[in-house]
């Protein structure tokens, strides 16, 4: 475990660099946009350059939060927060889309109160050619931006990547307006800002619900959880992993548990050894932390006990809402026999359990049935 800590400590240093660099990077191309697109914006008198230079300035400051997210996140666990403060970066990603959100608003006004009270714009060569090379700057940005931050699984930089490229779109609408005017005389600026107001304002609630979803706790994706399960399955005894729960600390901070079902000959020490090689396996290949692993016995030798659950299996499933049923083990000298079903979201899990329990009881009427409900948290 002191090794899986040192890695773990690697990981969290090196992403943090990576963040910090590529947000410095985002900053310092940004405010050298707002700077030439404010100067040409207010030497033009054009409102949609202003609002692309105010949204240039969101991106800024979205990296700068994005930074100090990074940073209070990669603190080191303490007493009070044992399991470290990764979840600090979904905040800082809040904040991003807060930023967004009311920069889009803010552009919304004063391209309406432009369209109210219209004004000409006064475009040169030299406008058009700063557009044009912002429109470069942003889009080289934005794909560098992206590729950093799915490198090192940070949200808030895939964000700011997007939007910068986004970015390079509406600065292009706004080249394309300023080239209409200066051809046929038509000024279309307010309404392209309207236009530009309009798609922040999306990308902004679009990022406060993908945060809010990851703060939430969301549904585990079906390959990571299917890939997980494989790996545990190659270790030799295993015959099968259930209940896969992931628990999500920040980026790349991931505990989990699961149900491994062993065969019923195996000693603790054989169970022992196993579920920490498969501790073992599952962080070197995928990053999660299974900070535990229950076991479910597995009957090898009693052919009643396979007989049974054959059976059962098939009573059980032959309901729609029972997606699947594992951990059957039967104690046919005890008359006792246990297993696991896990139901789908829309069953009424109270009913579906007292008609399962009736179904068997009536099937084998003098063992002791203990069924346990599951929920349908990851396939």
């Amino acid at each position: 475990m002191q090794k899986e800590n040192s890695d773990i400590a690697v990981l969290t240093a090196n992403r943090e660099k990576t963040i910090v660099r590529t947000s410095i990077v985002g900053i310092l191309t940004n405010v050298l946009l707002v700077g030439f697109k404010a100067f040409v914006g207010l030497m033009s008198n054009s409102i949609a350059i202003i609002l692309d230079a105010v949204n240039n300035l969101s991106d800024a400051l979205s990296s700068v939060v994005t930074i100090i997210g990074a940073k209070l996140g990669a603190k080191q666990p303490d007493k009070k927060h044992p399991l470290g403060y990764g979840r600090i970066e979904y905040l800082s990603s809040m904040i991003v889309a807060a930023l967004v959100l009311y920069a889009g608003i803010t552009s919304l006004v004063e391209s309406v109160k432009k369209i109210i009270h219209p004004e000409a714009a006064d475009y040169g060569t030299v406008t058009l050619v700063i557009i044009s090379v912002a429109i470069a700057v942003k889009l080289v940005l934005g794909l560098y931006v992206k590729k950093q931050g799915k490198k090192v699984n940070s949200g808030a930089l895939v964000a700011s990547g997007s939007d910068a490229m986004f970015d390079a779109v509406l600065s292009a609408s706004v080249l394309a307006s300023a080239i209409v005017y200066l051809i046929w005389g038509v000024s279309l600026e307010a309404y392209v800002g309207v236009v530009i107001a309009g798609f922040i304002i999306k990308a902004g609630i679009e990022m406060l619900i993908e945060t809010l979803n990851d703060i939430i706790g969301r549904r585990e994706d079906a390959e990571s959880v299917k890939e997980l399960k494989r790996i545990i399955c190659e270790e030799e005894s295993v015959l099968g992993a259930y209940d896969v729960t992931l628990f999500n600390y920040g980026p790349n901070k991931n505990y989990g548990s699961v149900h491994v079902e062993l065969p019923d000959t195996l000693t603790v020490d054989d169970v022992d050894r196993i579920t920490r090689r498969i501790q073992n396996d599952v962080f070197r290949k995928t990053g999660v932390i299974l900070t535990g692993i229950g076991v479910y016995s597995h009957n090898t030798t009693d052919d009643e006990a396979a007989q049974m659950r054959d059976r059962i299996r098939e009573a059980v499933l032959s309901h729609e809402w029972a997606l699947q049923m594992h951990g059957f083990y039967a104690d046919t000298e005890r008359k006792t026999a246990r297993f696991d079903v896990v139901m789908s979201f829309d069953a009424d899990r109270k009913e579906a359990l007292e008609s399962l329990h009736a179904e068997i009881r009536a099937l084998y009427p003098d063992y002791e049935i203990l069924i346990v409900p599951d929920v349908d948290v990851a396939d």
